[in-house]
């Protein structure tokens, strides 16, 4: 039975990845999700975090039991998932999002496809979900992502002008305040990377 991870700080965050993809975990080729978001959170986050990785198939039992392992019993706060939301019969994951959750959160995979549609029309094809699982004595919020290093990027900070200027806002912005509200840890990023946006009520002093 997986354990439930140990806190190496008060308000470490736990983040669980998870990449799905058939090919990738088959070892057909190698997996960019996992590495791309171990990378931007490196660059992005200023307060302490470690990470928990799965890469599985596209299979929707797995998913959302790998899912209900990181939130209930790992102890995840935050669980991305890379691949598996386009329109192709063996894309699931948003199905597998929805069946574990608790509260919906369609705000994250609209802003997404806003993001995303600067590039490519086809991105109206994207399903990205967020949802909320709340377990026994926590939540965590779980995020689907596209499977493109420079796309998820994009999608988690935003996209800016030559001049640094915001065009379109990442949603990585909303999502320590999401936290907040949730009972999880305080995080704090990098600005230069992703601005944390929070109420002035919840900012606390460093």
């Amino acid at each position: 039975m997986t354990t439930k991870k140990t806190r190496n700080h008060p308000v470490e965050l736990l983040i669980g990845l998870v990449s799905i993809s058939d090919r990738a975990s088959s070892g057909v080729y190698e997996d960019q999700g996992v590495p791309a978001l171990r990378d931007w959170f490196s660059q992005a986050l200023s307060s302490p975090w470690q990470m928990e990785t799965r890469l599985i198939p596209d299979e929707q039992a797995l998913i959302e039991k790998t899912l209900i392992e990181l939130v209930d019993q790992v102890g995840c706060d935050l669980v991305l998932t890379t691949g598996g939301t386009g329109p192709a019969r063996r894309d699931v994951t948003p199905e597998a999002t929805l069946a574990v959750a608790t509260k919906i959160m369609p705000g994250f995979g609209e802003q997404m496809r806003q993001i995303s549609l600067r590039f490519v029309p086809t991105a109206i094809l994207s399903r990205q979900v967020a949802v909320i699982r709340e377990a026994h004595d926590h939540a965590a919020l779980i995020m689907n992502l596209p499977g493109q290093p420079k796309s998820i990027r994009e999608t988690l900070e935003g996209l800016r002008d030559d001049q640094g200027q915001s065009i379109v806002g990442g949603i990585f912005a909303a999502v320590p305040y999401c936290i907040d509200l949730i009972g999880g840890p305080y995080i704090e990023t990098h600005d230069a990377v992703c601005k944390a946006f929070r109420p002035k009520s919840a900012i606390r002093a460093k």
